[in-house]
C-alpha cells in the first residue's frame, strides 16, 4: 500500500496544480523516492509515464472548459500551453480530433478525480497497445478512442484499430471466454457478434500479465440510441426489442450446462450489499424496504432462472436496416432470472434519457409495457415473473446506485440511478403489466 499511498498523493497534487508549472523532479521527492525509481512506479501503478498523464489531465479539463464556453486559446494558456498551435498540435495527438470538433462530436464531462485503490478502469499508452498488436501484425494502423453512440461517453479500455477492427483490454479472462463461446454460437445461428480475430499464432486473445488483449471486426450495424426508440412508432419498436431480447435469452438458456459462470442469488444481494449501501446514500423508508423484501421474497423462489446476458442495454443490442441484427458484450453473463434481462433493457433506456428536458417520461412507461409484452410473447412469462417485475425494477436501481456510489467518477450516475428509483417508486402500480 505504500507505493500506492505515494502515487495516489501524486495524483491528488496533479489534479489541484494543473494550471501550474508541474516538475516531476518535485513529485518524486515528495513522494521519498529517486527520479528513476518514481517514472517506473508511477507507469507501474497509473499505467502510462507521468509527463504523459499530466498533460492528458490539462487536456482533458481544457475540453471541459472549453465545452463551457471558455475561448480556446484563454484556456489553452492558462494550462500552459505557449501557443495555441501547440495546444492544437497536444490535442490531437491525445484525441485525434482539434479541440472543437471533439467537443462537437462527444459528450464532455467533468473529469473525475482518479483513485488508484478503486479504479476499475484501465489507463494505459497507445505504445503498450501498438506493442501488443504486433500479435495480429496491425501495429501500423491508427488507434483512436472508441465512443459509445448511445451516449457519446468515452470507453475506458476499448480503442479504434483502423476502420475494420477494436481493441478490447481488460482482466476477466473467464468472462471473456464465455463472451467468446456464445457470441460464436450466435454467429452460426446468423446474429451479428463480436467473434475474435485470431493472432498471427492462432490465439483468441493474447494475456500479458493480468490482462487481456483482445481484437475482433467492428460489427456493419449500429447500437440503438435510446432516444429514438421514443419516436412515433416507440410501442412498435420497444416491442420488437422485447421479442428480440426473449429470442437471445431462448437461445442462451440452451448453455446452462456448457457455461461456467457465476449464479447469482439477487435476493441475497440485496440483502448483504446492494440496500446496506443504497441506504448509506437514500432517505427512503423503512416501509418501502419492508414491502420490497416482504414481497420479493415470496416471489423469488418462484421465478425461473437461466444464463441471461445481463448488460443488455441497448449499447449492446446492434441494428442494421431498421431489424436487430446482433448483440454484443457477454462478458458479465450469469445464471440469473431470466425477467432480469427485460426489464434491465427498459431501466437502462431510460436511465440513457432520464435528465433530457424533452422526454416525457410518461412515454417511457408505455415503452417499457411494449418491452414486457415482446419479451412475454416469446418466453411466455409466469404469473410470478409479471408480479415480480416492480421488484426486480427496484433491484437493478439498487444495484447501479450500490455499485456507482463507491465511484468519483460515477457521482453523476449516482444520482440518476437514485432519481429514478424514487420516480418507479411513485409509479410503482404502472410498473405491474
Amino acid at each position: 500500500m505504500q507505493y500506492i499511498d505515494s502515487i495516489q498523493e501524486s495524483l491528488d497534487y496533479i489534479e489541484m496544480n494543473l494550471k501550474a508549472e508541474i516538475k516531476v523532479e518535485e513529485l518524486a521527492n515528495a513522494a521519498g523516492y529517486s527520479l528513476f525509481h518514481y517514472y517506473r512506479i508511477f507507469q507501474n501503478l497509473v499505467g502510462m509515464p507521468v509527463m504523459q498523464y499530466i498533460t492528458r489531465r490539462k487536456l482533458l479539463y481544457s475540453a471541459f472548459e472549453i465545452s463551457k464556453g471558455s475561448k480556446v486559446i484563454d484556456t489553452a494558456l492558462s494550462y500552459g500551453f505557449d501557443t495555441n498551435a501547440g495546444f492544437y498540435k497536444a490535442f490531437m495527438r491525445e484525441f485525434g480530433k482539434s479541440p472543437l470538433d471533439y467537443i462537437k462530436h462527444h459528450t464532455i464531462k467533468q473529469p473525475y478525480k482518479i483513485k488508484l485503490i478503486q479504479e476499475e478502469h484501465i489507463m494505459i499508452t497507445q505504445n503498450k497497445i501498438r506493442e501488443m498488436l504486433f500479435h495480429w501484425n496491425l501495429q501500423n494502423e491508427k488507434l483512436s478512442d472508441f465512443y459509445y453512440i448511445g451516449t457519446g461517453n468515452r470507453a475506458d479500455n476499448v480503442w479504434n484499430v483502423g476502420e475494420k477492427y477494436i481493441i478490447k483490454i481488460g482482466t476477466n479472462v473467464k468472462g471473456l471466454e464465455n463472451h467468446i463461446k456464445i457470441s460464436k454460437a450466435l454467429s452460426e445461428l446468423g446474429f451479428d457478434t463480436s467473434i475474435p480475430v485470431e493472432s498471427c499464432d492462432g490465439k483468441e486473445y493474447i494475456l500479458d500479465g493480468e490482462l487481456y488483449y483482445y481484437i475482433a471486426n467492428k460489427l456493419s450495424g449500429k447500437p440503438i440510441k435510446s432516444i429514438d426508440i421514443y419516436g412515433e412508432e416507440h410501442n412498435y419498436i420497444a416491442r420488437y426489442i422485447g421479442e428480440i431480447v426473449g429470442q437471445l435469452d431462448l437461445v442462451l438458456a440452451r448453455f446452462d450446462n456448457d457455461i461456467v459462470c457465476n449464479e447469482t442469488n439477487i435476493l441475497n444481494d440485496m440483502l448483504n450489499w446492494a440496500i446496506p449501501k443504497v441506504k448509506q446514500v437514500s432517505n427512503l423508508s423503512d416501509s418501502f424496504y419492508d414491502d420490497y423484501l416482504n414481497n420479493f421474497s415470496v416471489l423469488y423462489p418462484h421465478l425461473p432462472k437461466q444464463i441471461i446476458h445481463r448488460d443488455i442495454n441497448p449499447s449492446n443490442i446492434i441494428m442494421q436496416d431498421g431489424k436487430v441484427s446482433g448483440f454484443i458484450d457477454f462478458e458479465l453473463t450469469e445464471k440469473n432470472i431470466r425477467i432480469f434481462d427485460p426489464c434491465y433493457t427498459a431501466t437502462a433506456i431510460l436511465s440513457e434519457t432520464f435528465t433530457n428536458e424533452k422526454i416525457d417520461k410518461k412515454k417511457w412507461l408505455a415503452i417499457f409495457e411494449s418491452i414486457v409484452t415482446g419479451y412475454d410473447s416469446v418466453v411466455k412469462l409466469s404469473k410470478q415473473e409479471k408480479e415480480a417485475i416492480p421488484y426486480v425494477i427496484f433491484s437493478i436501481q439498487f444495484i447501479c446506485i450500490a455499485y456507482f456510489s463507491g465511484f468519483e467518477k460515477y457521482k453523476e450516475l449516482t444520482k440518476i440511478n437514485r432519481d429514478m428509483l424514487n420516480w418507479f417508486i411513485e409509479n410503482k402500480e404502472k410498473l405491474i403489466v
